[in-house]
């Protein structure tokens, strides 16, 4: 491998380099220790790619943009969710291995690939966008602040790094049937933002899509590579917003009396 300049006008180095990655299937496998040359230069995905080509053909991995805005080359590094394309190996202790590992919270297919359709199928769930009676037809007319409230979730690259960090889904398999996860409540949290949205989905996120099952430890928030603030903007304002249809003491009272 030739050398390359960095920032300051420095070669780098090329040094050796210790993958372990996770090889198998549905039915088992382990750990596997592949040394390769790289550059501190280089992501983890580059050195992926280099063990794939020159030790390991048969390796599966997903990738595609090696931008960090497709979020197909999603794995644990060290046992943390990131995205393989993002990860500098100069983040990483110099001679010690880095072990790569697939999504835990999902089955495997083979290596580092795994089955993440319980998130395509959280997706469907959600209600789609349903314009208001004020204005029922584009354009939609829409302050500038609220534009912004939303656009912050439509940055979701659907990595499912936070769905993955999510000890609910993670760790309780008993809920996840129940539990739409963090990537779906910043969804849902950016259609209720939505001044011309006029589909009420709060009663719907409490009582079916687990919304109170959240704890909010902000796991979701410190994987997620686009930045986005999932608990303070998007699963905090809708458990407030829930309690107004939900657990309004005024609100039961009257429903009470409705019924007789």
């Amino acid at each position: 491998m030739s050398t390359s300049a960095g920032a300051t006008g420095e070669a780098l180095a090329p040094r050796e380099l210790t993958l372990r990655i996770w090889r198998g299937d549905a039915k088992g496998g382990g750990l596997v220790d592949y040394t390769v040359e790289a550059q501190d230069g280089e992501v983890v995905l580059d050195v992926v790619h280099r063990v794939q080509a020159t030790l390991a053909g048969d390796l599966a991995v997903r990738w595609n943009c090696k931008a960090g805005k497709c979020g197909s080359c999603s794995a644990e590094l060290d046992g943390r969710p990131r995205l393989m394309c993002l990860a500098r190996l100069s983040t990483f202790e110099r001679g010690v291995p880095i072990v790569i590992t697939p999504l835990r919270t999902f089955p495997v297919i083979r290596d580092l690939v795994t089955d993440v359709s319980f998130n395509y199928r959280k997706a469907e769930q959600v209600p789609a966008f349903q314009p208001s009676a004020d204005q029922p037809v584009a354009p939609f007319r829409m302050a500038q602040v609220d534009v912004e409230r939303s656009q912050e979730m439509r940055k979701c690259i659907e990595c499912w790094l936070c769905q993955d960090t999510c000890h609910v889904i993670r760790d309780h398999d008993d809920n996840k049937p129940a539990f739409s996860g963090p990537r779906f409540f910043a969804r849902y949290a950016e259609l209720d933002m939505h001044p011309n949205d006029g589909l009420d989905r709060r009663r719907l996120m409490q009582e079916e899509r687990g919304l109170g099952l959240c704890n909010i430890t902000k796991c979701c928030t410190e994987v997620c590579p686009e930045g986005i603030k999932i608990t303070d903007n998007a699963i905090i304002p809708m458990k407030e917003r829930v309690v107004d249809v939900c657990y309004d003491p005024v609100r039961l009272l009257r429903r009470r009396r409705a019924r007789g």
